[in-house]
């Protein structure tokens, strides 16, 4: 999947759960980002590099795996497989947004 349709995918899915989180993540990719602002209504979804207050780095297709139930978040953590920086506590909310 390209950047542009992952980008749509999440956008469909933020916007059925806007404000689950009520922060500004980032998904840093190889490829670009995925900048959600969930603490607007509805879930503002950008490839913008803005101020997040959680960044999480990993590659697009792992993310695309993570979304489609093919990888498991904590065990791709555990491996280095996703960085996180910021509010470790708005990455573990993230199953609330997808």
């Amino acid at each position: 999947m390209t950047l542009e349709e992952t980008t749509k995918k999440v956008a469909s899915l933020a916007e059925k759960k806007s404000g689950a989180i009520g922060k500004k993540i980032k998904f840093k990719f190889d490829e670009g980002v995925i900048s959600l602002d969930d603490s607007s209504n509805p879930t503002k979804v950008t490839n913008e590099d803005d101020y997040a207050d959680c960044t999480i780095k990993l590659t697009l297709d792992n993310f695309n795996k993570l979304m489609n139930g093919e990888m498991n978040a904590m065990g791709a953590f555990m491996m280095g497989k996703i960085k996180v920086e910021g509010e470790m506590g708005v990455a573990m909310k993230l199953s609330n947004l997808f």
